[in-house]
């Protein structure tokens, strides 16, 4: 028997992927008009982004139940001799909390190590795939425990929203965001590690925040492995891909589609782009220009004058 590695759909791991690592993906659950579907089984992306275009009403997301966690492990502890289960950010999920309740609920099963990644989408992907490559190889789940302390601290991600619509639409800009949401034609490039999705900057035209993403990736150093989530044209993917290769010929992306835990607050045309370096390597902080979110507030500010005092731009819980 092995350890086993469980995640969930906000982790944005190819189907595929999953089944040939042996990865065990928990839906999280994504609601229109107050029906809910299960990511992934009873919706798919394309289905999310399509409706994101048509409904007028906004949908909304959520973790698994702790029982839809607790059935998943009790059918893995049969044959299995552990159980890492690895999901997105506490700060910006229940999905976690979620997962450890869950893990509660089996009784005299196999031990199980709920892990909080610090990151979202593809980043997290990074560390649930890394993980079930050692799994696969026979390491301990001590040992792949470990490898993850270490994961966490070298992998990060950056993002680019083609536009602030649908962010506001779900409410993470405040009460001014449906507002802010139709004026502004601006694109938010972001930045994820330690736990949290961070505004860095904004461009107008989208080839400027491909290449600024490109720019912020080429910063890395000593990269292992690299990651694509996206909800934008794959002819964009795929130049894109190209670009990267060329800075890192010896690494082959990992593709996904960006699922519903962030996609329905960053809507079509969303791109994000994870890097995971070698342990011990220093982290480097992004170093280009950019606008930056307090000159956008300002710009935000003159151009409503009085139609609101103040602009809140945070990322809330995504699920």
């Amino acid at each position: 028997m092995a350890i086993k590695i469980v995640t969930d759909t906000g982790s944005d791991i190819a189907p595929e992927v999953a089944r040939e690592l042996g990865i065990t993906i928990v839906p999280l659950y994504v609601q229109f008009n107050n029906v809910s579907y299960r990511d992934g089984v009873d919706i798919g992306p394309d289905q999310v982004y399509a409706r994101l275009v048509s409904d007028k009403t906004s949908p909304t997301t959520s973790a698994a139940s702790p029982g839809d966690f607790a059935d998943a492990y009790s059918r893995l502890c049969k044959d299995s001799d552990g159980i890492i289960s690895v999901h997105l950010s506490r700060k910006l999920s229940a999905t976690y909390d979620s997962a450890l309740a869950g893990s509660k609920l089996v009784k005299d099963g196999c031990p199980i190590q709920v892990v909080d990644s610090e990151l979202v989408s593809v980043a997290t992907g990074l560390i649930a795939m890394a993980s079930a490559q050692l799994a696969l190889a026979g390491k301990s789940m001590q040992s792949i425990m470990d490898n993850i302390s270490q994961s966490i601290q070298n992998t990060f991600a950056y993002g680019l929203l083609d536009s602030l619509k649908y962010i506001a639409r779900s409410g993470r800009l405040g009460k001014a965001g449906p507002i802010l949401g139709s004026m502004l034609p601006i694109k938010p490039v972001l930045r994820i590690s330690d736990g949290a999705i961070t505004p860095i900057g904004a461009v107008r035209a989208r080839n400027k925040g491909v290449d600024r993403l490109l720019e912020l990736v080429h910063q890395a150093q000593n990269v292992q492995n690299i990651a694509i989530s996206h909800s934008t044209t794959q002819s964009e993917v795929d130049t894109f891909t190209a670009r990267l290769q060329a800075m890192f010929p010896n690494i082959k992306p990992a593709i996904s589609k960006l699922g519903s835990a962030l996609g329905v607050h960053g809507g079509p045309g969303t791109l994000l782009v994870a890097v995971q370096q070698e342990p011990g390597t220093e982290a480097r902080k992004h170093q280009i220009s950019l606008p930056s979110m307090q000159q956008i507030r300002e710009s935000i500010q003159q151009r409503m004058k009085d139609s609101t005092r103040s602009f809140s731009y945070q990322f809330q819980r995504i699920a």
